[in-house]
């Protein structure tokens, strides 16, 4: 159940962003929640592959790397998805770093106190 709530959530950071921002566009809410779950499912197969890849110029510049491959998963969500339309690489790496920031801002209001 937090997983559906969690890409829920996702959904609802994806249409903030797509109305902020002026490189990237959803159709619906729709579309957005397929767009949270492509790229749920891409960062869960694509993202180790190419961080193993990737690996010594991630070293190089300390993990700073991991920016360009989060948007690149961005990038390729949006060519796999017909709904949803980023124009560039470096409005797919600003919608990363905002949807990053989004999504540790929602999904904290989902952690239990103990």
């Amino acid at each position: 159940m937090n997983t559906v709530i969690k890409l829920l959530l996702t959904a609802v950071a994806v249409v903030v962003l797509a109305k902020f921002l002026p490189g990237a566009s959803v159709d619906g809410y729709g579309s957005a929640i397929i767009v949270a779950i492509v790229l749920a499912l891409l960062r869960l197969f694509v993202k180790p592959i190419l961080v193993i890849l990737t690996l010594p110029i991630t070293i190089l510049t300390l993990g700073l790397f991991l920016f360009v491959i989060n948007a690149i998963i961005v990038w390729m969500a949006s060519e796999l998805l017909e709904g949803f339309a980023v124009s560039s690489l470096w409005y797919a790496l600003l919608f990363s770093i905002l949807l990053s920031i989004f999504q540790s801002l929602l999904h904290g209001l989902l952690k239990e106190e103990k």
